[in-house]
């Protein structure tokens, strides 16, 4: 087998040397563990120099925040995102379980990390919580607003605008904080796939009895 030559990658794949190096970061964190995980380890599975590495992110430390930051992108961009259904609710529900199935399959591993980690980055903790908090609840508070007010003339009526920001943490902490929790503690996704359906139907409705006094 021929040996991957190190050091310097293509010009045609110099481009992507960045992306490259965080593919191999987040998997050897998921692996490995941050303390486990070395420059020499991402260098090679890569494939990029050291020096390329550190061209890009000023150490180990930085590289891990990196590849956070980019997990938690990805979790809270629901931007072109289309929840299914014709009612309110059965939105809601779509909506719901796009959150959920973006925890569960895409971003769990990188969320034990984060807290494995927590007690040695504390402040990348805490910016980890509040800008998953934060980019989560402006997209899903501009979508109750967006589609409550084109269900403007369903028999609910539209949330109230004033508390938008509000309803939509309701809604997060009734759909999201329970299947993370109970991911978190080992049990198995596919048990929780099986769950789903009704989970959702059962918060979505006592999320909208919540709001009757908001119509």
């Amino acid at each position: 087998m021929k040996k991957t030559k190190r050091g310097r990658p293509p010009k045609d794949l110099a481009g992507d040397a960045q992306a490259r190096i965080l593919d191999a970061a987040q998997q050897l964190f998921l692996e490995k563990g941050f303390r486990s995980a070395s420059i020499d380890d991402i260098s090679e599975l890569a494939p990029a120099s050291k020096p390329t590495i550190y061209a890009h992110f000023p150490g180990k430390e930085a590289l891990f925040a990196a590849v956070v930051a980019r997990s938690i992108d990805g979790l809270t961009d629901f931007e072109g995102f289309s929840p299914e259904g014709r009612t309110i609710e059965d939105k809601l529900m779509s909506l719901g379980t796009a959150i959920i199935d973006r925890v569960i399959e895409e971003s769990l591993g990188m969320v034990r990390a984060t807290i494995a980690e927590s007690q040695r980055f504390p402040e990348l903790s805490r910016n980890v919580h509040d800008a998953a908090r934060d980019r989560s609840l402006a997209a899903v508070s501009q979508w109750l607003d967006n589609a409550t007010q084109k269900l403007a003339r369903s028999p609910r009526g539209p949330f109230s605008a004033k508390r938008s920001r509000a309803t939509a943490q309701i809604f997060l902490d009734l759909i999201l904080l329970p299947m993370l929790f109970r991911s978190l503690i080992g049990e198995p996704p596919k048990d929780l796939k099986k769950e789903l359906p009704g989970f959702v139907r059962e918060r979505v409705g006592f999320f909208l009895a919540a709001c009757e006094s908001d119509w």
